[in-house]
C-alpha cells in the first residue's frame, strides 16, 4: 500500500505562485510513474503534470498544453517527495489538484488539494 499526502494548496490571486507537494510513502525509485492531476467544478480529471520513469537516470516529464510554460514538476528523492510549482496562475487553474503514482501498474491517489485563483 502506498499513501500520498499533499500539501501546499490555498486561495492566490491572478499572476500569483502556489508550490504544491506530495510525500510519497514508498521508494520513488520502485515507482513508474509520478504526476499530478486536476479536476475543476463540473469538469472531468485531466492530467497536469507526469514524470514517467524509466531509470534511475532516465526518465520524461510530460505537461498539458494548458500549462506548459508556467508549471514545473520536480522531485526530491531523498524526501520521497514531488512537487508541482504554478506560476502565473489563472482562474481557470482553480481546481482540486491530485497526487498520484503507479507503482507496479496499480494507481495510487492522494486526498486532493483544493487551488482556487481569484481576485
Amino acid at each position: 500500500q502506498v499513501q500520498l499526502v499533499e500539501s501546499g494548496g490555498g486561495l492566490v490571486q491572478p499572476g500569483g505562485s502556489l508550490r504544491l507537494s506530495c510525500v510519497v510513502s514508498a521508494n520513488i525509485f520502485q515507482l513508474n510513474t509520478m504526476g499530478w492531476y486536476r479536476r475543476a467544478p463540473g469538469e472531468e480529471r485531466e492530467l497536469v503534470a507526469r514524470i514517467t520513469i524509466k531509470s534511475a537516470i532516465d526518465s520524461t516529464t510530460n505537461y498539458a498544453d494548458s500549462v506548459k510554460g508556467r508549471f514545473t514538476l520536480s522531485r526530491d528523492r531523498a524526501k520521497n517527495t514531488l512537487y508541482l510549482q504554478m506560476n502565473s496562475l489563472k482562474p481557470e487553474d482553480t481546481a482540486v489538484y491530485y497526487c498520484n503514482v503507479d507503482r507496479m501498474g496499480i494507481n495510487y491517489w492522494g486526498q486532493g488539494t483544493q487551488v482556487t485563483v481569484s481576485s
